[in-house]
């Protein structure tokens, strides 16, 4: 994984935590979804990367 990919998907996944959190602060449910859709994005985001890690270290 590059460093600038982890790191966005990293940016991803604290940016929906603070949204979710904000969510359950205000009672507003549309930001607490918002929030977990960003950190499953960010999840998806890391799973495919490793798996561009494990396909480079295969063909090595």
């Amino acid at each position: 994984m590059s460093l600038e990919d982890k790191a966005k998907a990293t940016a991803k996944n604290i940016e929906g935590k603070a949204q979710e959190a904000l969510g359950n602060v205000t009672g507003d449910p549309e930001d607490k979804a918002k929030g977990k859709a960003k950190q499953a994005e960010s999840a998806v985001r890391h799973g495919l990367e490793d798996v561009k890690d494990n396909v480079k270290k295969e063909l090595k």
